[in-house]
Formats: structure tokens, sequence, C-alpha cells
């Protein structure tokens, strides 16, 4: 099985962790561009695109037999689709591709038509990976409970309620997780926090998801916590 991947350097390194090549028989090639030509995606079996969600126009180059997994955290599939004008798609799923949230044992996705459950099954066998089922909506599972937390610690710290470093201790201490919520700020991403945040906001108009200024100062910076 032959698998193309539109990504980044950073996410391209962590598929190559959660996907081995040549584990049972996969191959792969790797595009940083968002300009595809016919030659390249003839040979793809199955398609990760990292950058879909930011050119939904971008779809039509998918024939409708092939399979596709897009980046699906801050925009519902069925948002991409109506933007891309499209009546009839590839097979499509999402998929929780942040960093930090890929290269783990079970592969969160999402579906656009409910009729493709035994697809994806199928593929993730493929694939040699388990996978969980979430709803097609911003934000998805992880990343909405995730930045949720992170957004909570900002008001936290925004208040001088606690320091960054006891925030974080505090979380580890307390939740068990493997991190803090600084320090999986600064690993997600400060602009992809900000963002999931945004599309989920904008999703429910909920005040929980509405975004701490001093984290909107942070993106509009280009800074990360120092923890």
């Amino acid at each position: 099985m032959h698998i193309l991947v539109l990504s980044g350097d950073e996410m391209a390194a962590e598929f190559r962790q959660k996907f081995p090549e040549g584990a049972n028989g996969n191959t792969y090639t790797f595009l940083h561009s968002r300009h595809l030509t016919d030659e390249q995606l003839k040979p793809s079996d199955i398609v990760f695109d990292f950058l879909l969600h930011e050119e939904p126009e971008r779809l039509c180059h998918y024939a409708p037999e092939q399979v596709v997994f897009c980046q699906a955290v801050t925009k519902q599939l069925a948002a991409l689709v109506h933007e891309s004008c499209l009546e009839t798609t590839c097979t499509l799923f999402g998929f929780n591709g942040l960093p930090t949230m890929l290269n783990r044992p079970v592969l969160e996705v999402s579906l656009y038509q409910q009729s493709d459950a035994e697809k994806l099954h199928q593929v993730c066998e493929q694939l040699v990976t388990e996978y969980q089922l979430v709803a097609d909506r911003a934000g998805m599972a992880t990343p909405r409970i995730l930045c949720m937390i992170i957004n909570e610690a900002c008001y936290t710290l925004q208040e001088g309620t606690a320091s960054i470093q006891d925030i974080d201790l505090g979380m580890k201490l307390g939740t068990n997780y493997p991190h803090g919520p600084f320090e999986w700020a600064n690993a997600i991403g400060i602009a992809n926090v900000y963002k999931v945040l945004k599309a989920m906001y904008e999703d429910t108009r909920e005040e929980r998801y509405k975004i701490c200024p001093l984290l909107k100062t942070k993106y509009l910076r280009g800074e990360k916590f120092e923890v």
C-alpha cells in the first residue's frame, strides 16, 4: 500500500513514528507543497492531508474511489465539503493530526459518510492502528478537552492565582497527566491551541471556549510560555 502525505516537516517526522515505513509493506511519499499533479496522486492508495482544511477547493483533486484522511480539528468535514462546492467527494475521513496527538496508540478519526464506517475499519487494519471514532465537529475529542484545560490554566495565570510552574506541577500531580497545560501548549503550538479554541467557540458560542486574553496575546506575539 502506498501512502501520500502532505504536511510540514514537523508532522512528517511524527507520521513516520506513527506509521513506520516498510511496516506491513507500506511505502510513502511526503510532499510539503499544496500543488498536486495527477502523476503524484495516481500511485497513492491512501492520502493523509494535513493541509486540506486550509484550502477546501483542493478536494477536487481527489478521485471518488480514493481514501483521504484530512486534518479535521479546526474544521469539520461537512464544512470542508460544503466550502469545496463538490457534489461528490473521495472517501473522506477526518483525523486528529495536531503535534503530539498523532503518534499515539489510538488514531482519533471522524466520518463524512456514515456508510464508510466499514471502509475505515479495513483501512485502519491495513495501517495497523487502533482507532477511536468521534463526531464530525470542530475540536474532535482530545483537542477539545485539552485546549479547554490550557485556556482555563491561562485564566488562572492571568488572575495571578498561581505561577506557570505551580499550575503545571499541580496538574501533573493531581491528574497524572504526562504534561502540565503550559508544557502541552508549547508542544502543541500556541497557534494551534488558539485556532482550535477559536473554531470551537465559533461552532458552539459557549463561554468555556472563549479565548483567554493572555493566550491570545501569546498567539499574536508568536511567543511560548516560559515553563
